[in-house]
């Protein structure tokens, strides 16, 4: 990646940062100079993922933390800011994927084992950096890895499309809120990706056929190409840009 800024000094929270969009991101941000603190929950991943990450000559630190746990994502910003002494952009990335069943056959179970970590963990997360942002003063960036299901009629996936819809709303809100602080917020709008959540589905033909012809680029996404929006958000370079929803998808949705 070509180095477009230069963020040395700057402090980056990158939670699902093991792998991934996140690592991707993480990359990035290391790349240019940041000081990168992840969360993940696989304490095996988060070790090897701070291992590549530490190659750039930034100081790295890996937690291991379930977003969708209060006491644990207050436990683990404690330890971020203990670290690192500050965080200048949070990156709310961490998800999972439910098993597709049909929205008949769904429980309030399977609903709710998605949400509490892609829309309650969001929450969590951006409530624990704003609320830092705000103390310390100076500003920051916030930004949400959301997805075009949120957009998208999405079978079999009402509940990982309403997580990534109810992140969109609390981007706007925090964008609104929060910029009387000088913090940006931002949404990325992430097209299909190959990453280990659903590379299983990628693999499938029929699946491959019916959305590839649908992809300008006519390939997928890989976790690198979010490593240059990351390093542009975090710069702060956008000043009055906030609230904007950043669609990365190959042209899928505009096709």
């Amino acid at each position: 990646m070509t180095l477009l800024f230069d963020l040395t000094g700057h402090v980056a929270l990158i939670t699902g940062g093991n792998s991934g969009i996140g690592l991707g991101m993480a990359h990035g941000l290391a790349q240019s100079g940041a000081d990168v603190c992840i969360w993940g929950t696989n304490a095996e991943r988060n070790h090897e993922a701070a291992q590549q990450l530490a190659r750039h000559g930034t100081r790295v630190h890996a937690i291991r933390c379930d977003v969708g746990d209060e006491d644990a994502v207050t436990a683990s910003f404690t330890e971020t800011l203990e670290h690192f002494g500050r965080v200048d952009s949070c990156f709310a990335n961490a998800g999972t994927h439910a098993p597709e069943i049909r929205f008949i056959d769904a429980t309030l179970a399977d609903f709710r084992g998605v949400t509490r970590v892609n829309l309650e963990g969001a929450f969590l997360t951006l409530r624990a950096a704003s609320k830092h942002m705000v103390e310390r003063g100076g500003g920051g960036v916030l930004v949400g890895t959301s997805s075009v299901s949120a957009l998208h009629g999405t079978p079999r996936g009402q509940a990982y499309a309403a997580s990534k819809a109810g992140l969109n709303g609390i981007i706007r809100g925090c964008a609104v809120e929060l910029a009387r602080y000088g913090i940006n917020a931002h949404s990325l709008i992430v097209g299909w990706t190959e990453t280990p959540l659903i590379s299983r589905e990628m693999q499938d033909e029929v699946f491959q056929q019916n959305v590839m012809k649908r992809m300008p680029h006519r390939r997928w996404g890989n976790p690198d190409d979010f490593a240059r929006i990351a390093v542009y958000l975090a710069s702060g370079v956008g000043g009055f840009q906030t609230g904007d929803e950043i669609v990365i998808d190959g042209g899928y949705t505009v096709f």
